[in-house]
């Protein structure tokens, strides 16, 4: 068992230099890769969710944007609308004065012929009236036979 013991304590006296190498390798391997690595990883991490955040900013901004276009443009169309109803009523109202304006017109016209129409069958009338009897004669000598001289009309 001692020669074993030798043979260990030989085996770990000679593997003592390999063990302080790889000691070494690992601390050199610590601070010369694994440190600057996890810091580029957590700064890339850093920056990728930096990006994210704001891309998430962005898109919340132009949400709110896209919104506040939104309600202008109902805005500006709220105005388009009032202002298109205000000019039709102000266009109807112009049509039903120059309605009104119209039918007063021709319902004056209308009065001025009834009035020219009753006088010129009024003049008629009295035309008729006037030269009723001298019709009356001429009709009366077109159909009797002409009136012989008696010596008692004569008188």
């Amino acid at each position: 068992m001692d020669e074993i013991l030798k043979q260990l304590g030989g085996l770990v006296l000679g593997s003592v230099p390999t063990i302080v190498l790889f000691l070494l390798l690992v601390i050199a391997y610590r601070y010369l890769v694994h440190g600057p690595l996890k810091k580029t990883l957590a700064e890339r991490r850093e920056h990728t969710v930096g990006a994210m955040e704001k891309a998430q900013a962005a898109i919340a901004a132009a949400e709110a944007k896209s919104l506040e276009y939104e309600t202008s443009l109902r805005t500006a169309r709220g105005a388009i609308f009032q202002a298109r109803e205000l000019r039709l009523q102000k266009w109807q109202a112009e049509r039903d004065a120059a309605l009104a304006t119209a039918r007063l017109a021709s319902q004056n016209r209308v009065q001025i012929a009834r009035r020219q129409i009753e006088q010129s069958a009024g003049q008629a009338r009295l035309q008729v009236e006037l030269s009723t009897d001298q019709l009356a004669e001429q009709v009366l000598r077109a159909v009797l036979p002409a009136p012989v001289a008696t010596p008692e009309s004569s008188r």
